[in-house]
C-alpha cells in the first residue's frame, strides 16, 4: 500500500511537471508590449497583411464579372476592412505571446532597441528582398547538393563493392 502511494505521488509529480508550462505565469503587460513591438518592428506582421489584402482584393474583383454590384462590393469591403484588421490584431497578439513565451523582457528590450536603430530599420526594409534571393538560391543549392550526395554515395558504395543506380 505504501508502495502504491509512493507510485501515485511520483506519477502526480511527473504529471504536474509535464503540465507546468500550462500553469506558467502570464507575462506582464510590459513584457507583452515589448514582444508586440518586436513582432511589429521586425516586419513579421507584414505577412498578415500579405494574407488578408489579397482576400479583400479578390472580393472586389468580383465586380469584373458583375459590374452591377461594384458599388455594393466596395461598401462591403469598406465594412469588412476594420473587422479584418481586428482579426489581424489577434494574430499580432498571438505573435507577441509567442515571443514573450520564448524571450525574457530584457532580451526583448535589446531586440526592440536594435529594430529602432538605422541598421535595424534597414534590415526590416531589405528582409523581403533577402528572403526572395535566398528562396531562389535555395532551389539551385538543393539540386546541386542532391546531385553531390548521390555522386559521393555512389563513389563510396563503389569502394565497398556495391553499385547504386
Amino acid at each position: 500500500m505504501i508502495r502504491n502511494a509512493s507510485r501515485l505521488a511520483a506519477t502526480a509529480a511527473a504529471l504536474f511537471m509535464l503540465a507546468s508550462p500550462v500553469f506558467a505565469q502570464e507575462p506582464s503587460a510590459s513584457h507583452l508590449a515589448l514582444a508586440r513591438e518586436v513582432a511589429v518592428n521586425s516586419g513579421m506582421t507584414r505577412s498578415f497583411d500579405a494574407m488578408t489584402e489579397p482576400l479583400l482584393a479578390q472580393l472586389q474583383q468580383m465586380n469584373v464579372t458583375r459590374p452591377e454590384i461594384k458599388q455594393d462590393l466596395e461598401q462591403v469591403v469598406a465594412i469588412l476592412r476594420p473587422e479584418v484588421e481586428q482579426h489581424k490584431q489577434k494574430m499580432v497578439d498571438n505573435a507577441a505571446r509567442a515571443f514573450a513565451a520564448r524571450m525574457t523582457e530584457a532580451e526583448l528590450k535589446e531586440v526592440a532597441a536594435f529594430y529602432n536603430t538605422p541598421a535595424g530599420k534597414k534590415y526590416v526594409e531589405v528582409q523581403p528582398l533577402l528572403l526572395d534571393d535566398i528562396v531562389r538560391d535555395l532551389a539551385t543549392w538543393t539540386q546541386n547538393v542532391s546531385e553531390y550526395i548521390m555522386i559521393r554515395a555512389r563513389a563510396e558504395m563503389g569502394k565497398r563493392g556495391h553499385q547504386l543506380n
